[in-house]
């Protein structure tokens, strides 16, 4: 199923000169180009066809003939990157925090939550917020993290209140710490009465990763959130609970 479009971020009119030379670099290895967007993604951005090996290729490459690469320099080229025109551009941020740790690990969370709010659909903010921070990461920082997390989820803006879930998405399967299952609980029960796909899916996509390490837990809330929860997200975290498979 497609999801809904929106638009309203900005973007660069200079771009610097690291952005430049990668931009260079995505528009070379492009196979297709789609001026007008690519809908399955819900950018309306134009979107440079890659394969994502592709793309993390270009970005460990970038990071080891960098080796020299300032605090900085990294921030102000993921700002850039951030505000660029192109989907393709917006994706590459997530994969620098991913493989860029040491840089990852001394970010300014408030840098991050400023950049959330320029992405739009799904598969930019899940390209940010799935793979690239671990549950080592926030539980090392949880007084920033926790605060954030919760900010998100009271955000105006869906592409943030949908990275206070995908964010703890991977961290609450790597660890049974509490803290993280009590806050990824909580964002849920904040955002469950929503009907966009944008936020059922993440609903159930979280309820049932917590099954991992707080399967009780989720048991329970199902049963007290029965007249609440989207029925995607019961019907797969059930699904989940009695297969081990969401379908």
């Amino acid at each position: 199923m497609q999801l809904p479009i929106r638009s309203y971020c900005t973007y660069n009119t200079v771009i610097n000169a690291f952005h430049k030379n990668i931009l260079d670099k995505i528009k070379s290895l492009s196979t297709k180009y789609y001026a007008d967007g690519f809908s399955y993604v819900g950018s309306t951005r134009p979107f440079y066809h890659i394969k994502t090996a592709n793309l993390r290729a270009l970005t460990k490459t970038f990071l080891k003939s960098h080796p020299t690469l300032s605090n900085n320099q990294f921030r102000t080229l993921l700002n850039s990157l951030y505000h660029g025109k192109s989907f393709t551009e917006r994706i590459m941020p997530g994969y620098f925090l991913q493989y860029g740790t040491t840089f990852r690990k001394s970010l300014d969370l408030n840098d991050l939550e400023s950049w959330l709010s320029e992405l739009e659909g799904w598969c930019e903010v899940d390209t940010t917020c799935q793979s690239a921070f671990t549950a080592e990461d926030m539980l090392s920082n949880w007084k920033a993290w926790k605060p954030l997390l919760t900010r998100l989820s009271h955000s105006s803006n869906i592409a943030q209140r949908r990275a206070s879930l995908v964010l703890l998405n991977k961290a609450v399967t790597q660890s049974d710490d509490k803290r993280l299952a009590d806050v990824a609980f909580e964002n849920i029960e904040r955002l469950e009465l929503e009907k966009d796909i944008l936020i059922t899916k993440t609903v159930s996509w979280v309820l049932r990763s917590l099954i991992a390490n707080h399967r009780s837990r989720v048991v329970k809330y199902l049963k007290e959130h029965k007249d609440t929860l989207p029925k995607i997200a019961i019907r797969e975290t059930n699904k989940k609970l009695a297969t081990g498979k969401k379908s």
